[in-house]
């Protein structure tokens, strides 16, 4: 589906687009459910992502229009808005809330969004618009905020107006993202480095379940409550903030004080899966991508067994993958319960990969996952390139 933004915003406003911008979406590499662990995640920007067209109107209006979108909507500029529903401009409402909270005066804007990451897939699609909208009206009307600063506000967006209780990982991902580099993130302390990932041979297939995920309505809120009761435990005879203080040999040795075997399994993906970021990091530095798959389809493994947020359709997925030659690893991103699986496949087998595994997945699931080929791409930048 090839769409030029441009032309399509003249059609939407009958008048030019002063600007258009993109913002990448996101996959975690590697380090799952441990951000709200006090751990490391190895998240990475995609080359799918939201653009978004804008220029300025005389009505006092910020007017929001979206391709992926029937439902469009206007609110009064220089005001604060309520938030409308589950209405999906309340992404960019809410970040422009932010902007009037903090003294901008911003006046009436028109906005065409168009997106190519797949809504409720676990890729950030949230996360790409709010930061989308920051980014393009920081740099337009050179607000002066740095890129941390709309993270940010990106994440009050999510937590405060959207009211989903998630980490900071999504945003800041999207934000900071560079071609060919993995974050590895410390979401407590902001702490990063930029990890060279050098793919070589393969590309990163991203498998789409076609099974929504919705945060708010899955077990998320549960592991969460999980890992606090674990850590309650070991705090009996040591003293922890987060369960990723511990290394795996500390670990043993205090773990007898977790008598529940599940919390005891939630909390042993937690501290295992923290060791596998730093081991994760290392691989790729070395440019060791045979143990970096080793250690995708160990991540995955946990999430399954011990950690259980995978479910069928993902499991399917990878098993698949741990099959097919041309694969050298593979796992679950995001939260789970649905969403999307990520795998390291050998250029060249696209279409024989995306027709085995359909094949496969149909037979096992009753209905196809969707395949998308992406590179590690750039963060948020303005763009000429409004073809997608």
């Amino acid at each position: 589906m090839n769409i030029n933004l441009e032309e399509k915003f003249a059609e939407q406003y009958h008048k030019k687009a002063d600007a258009v911008y993109f913002t990448p979406g996101r996959v975690n590499l590697i380090g799952e459910h441990i951000d709200y662990n006090g751990g490391l995640v190895m998240p990475c920007a995609i080359t799918l992502g939201t653009w978004v067209a804008i220029a300025p109107n005389n009505d006092h209006k910020f007017r929001f229009k979206s391709l992926n979108f029937e439902v469009q909507t206007e609110v009064i500029s220089n005001a604060t808005n309520d938030k409308d529903g589950s209405l999906w401009a309340n992404y960019p409402i809410g970040v422009i809330n932010e902007f009037i909270k903090d003294g901008k005066e911003i006046n009436g804007m028109d906005f065409l969004f168009y997106g190519n990451i797949p809504i409720g897939s676990g890729l950030s699609s949230s996360a790409s618009i709010e930061i989308a909208t920051a980014y393009a009206l920081n740099t337009y009307f050179n607000l002066g905020y740095d890129q941390l600063e709309l993270v940010k506000i990106a994440k009050r967006v999510e937590n405060d107006f959207i009211g989903l209780n998630s980490g900071i990982m999504d945003q800041f991902a999207v934000a900071f993202g560079e071609k060919n580099k993995a974050i590895v993130l410390d979401c407590e302390t902001l702490k990063y480095k930029m990890v060279d990932v050098d793919l070589d041979k393969y590309v990163l297939a991203i498998i789409n379940t076609n099974k929504p995920r919705e945060l708010a309505d899955s077990k998320y809120n549960e592991r969460v409550a999980e890992c606090q009761t674990a850590l309650k435990l070991l705090n009996q005879e040591i003293t922890l903030h987060y369960l990723c203080e511990l290394t795996a040999e500390k670990f043993a040795l205090h773990s007898h004080l977790i008598t529940d075997e599940i919390i005891l399994n939630r909390a042993t993906h937690v501290v295992k899966e923290n060791d596998r970021v730093h081991l994760a990091a290392k691989a790729l530095n070395g440019r060791n991508l045979e143990e970096f798959g080793r250690l995708m389809y160990a991540s995955h493994e946990s999430l399954r067994t011990l950690y259980e947020v995978s479910g069928k359709e993902l499991d399917t997925l990878v098993d698949f993958c741990a099959d097919y030659e041309h694969v050298i690893g593979a796992r679950m991103t995001g939260a789970g319960f649905g969403g999307c699986a990520i795998a390291l496949l050998e250029k060249g087998f696209e279409e024989d990969f995306a027709k085995h595994l359909t094949d496969y997945y149909v037979e096992k699931i009753g209905y196809p996952a969707v395949i998308y080929i992406s590179e590690i791409g750039n963060g948020p930048h303005l763009t000429t390139d409004t073809y997608r």
